[in-house]
């Protein structure tokens, strides 16, 4: 939790302008009059800056896809506390969490230039974007499926961010496999479809696939490359759902 600290005490010296220094500005303005500094290209990467565009990036653009099509279900709103509350967040925390997905779900959210400021302060942190986008997929499928205009945008975020339709469609499949791995419904095919291969694959195969998910997903290399400590709860049931999925594979092989 340093980087909260850091964050919301004026110590860090980094704050972001441009549309993530403004949402940052609009949910903790009063810290922000103690005289934080406006980051400059040499503070981009490090990994408290990295956690903070994070954490600030997921809950604004979480509260736009549940606005998407143009109502916020019970359901969507479950999903943010859901993953809240697996996030173990402090009052603080939570607080701003709050704030940044409803100024997400404002008409005038500037999607594109968040998103394209993200990927910035991500500095190429490939498994780190994913994580971001499965967690946005996971909430629009809170209530068990996507509408069009929920797609939309996650297709767009996906183009924005450099995943291809066909890569969106892969992840769509892990978080649906894992929603039915939580309920022990998982079949043969969604565990195909989680791993990423066909069912003609052989076990070199499935089990270079399994070895790659489990790489991206794993939680200690996701902190280290900015996840904030709070979500590895998060990373750690990715890896357990890409485990069960390989362990269904493997039995019918």
């Amino acid at each position: 939790m340093a980087w909260w600290g850091t964050f919301i005490g004026g110590t860090l010296g980094f704050v972001f302008g441009g549309p993530l220094g403004a949402l940052v500005g609009a949910v903790l303005g009063g810290n922000l009059d103690r005289g934080i500094k406006i980051g400059d290209q040499a503070d981009m990467g490090t990994q408290e800056r990295v956690q903070a565009a994070f954490f600030t990036t997921t809950f604004s653009v979480m509260g736009h896809i549940a606005k998407a099509d143009g109502h916020v279900s019970a359901l969507e709103i479950s999903a943010a506390k859901n993953i809240m509350a697996q996030m173990q967040l402090s009052e603080p925390q939570r607080k701003a969490a709050i704030k940044f997905f409803d100024q997400g779900k404002s008409s005038d959210f500037p999607l594109e230039e968040v998103l394209h400021q993200f990927k910035k302060e991500c500095h190429r942190r490939r498994s780190l974007i994913q994580m971001f986008v499965e967690i946005q997929i996971s909430t629009a499928m809170a209530d068990g499926k996507a509408d069009a205009s929920e797609k939309h945008i996650l297709y767009t975020i996906g183009e924005i961010l450099g995943f291809s339709r066909s890569q969106i469609d892969h992840l769509f499949n892990i978080v649906n496999g894992a929603q039915a791995s939580a309920t022990d419904n998982l079949t043969l095919t969604q565990a195909y479809k989680i791993l990423g291969v066909s069912k003609g694959s052989n076990e070199a195969e499935v089990k270079k696939a399994y070895r790659r998910l489990m790489s991206q997903h794993h939680p200690d290399k996701l902190v280290a490359k900015g996840l904030p400590d709070e979500m590895i709860a998060l990373a750690t049931e990715k890896t357990q759902e890409i485990r069960k999925a390989y362990d269904t594979v493997k039995k019918s092989l």
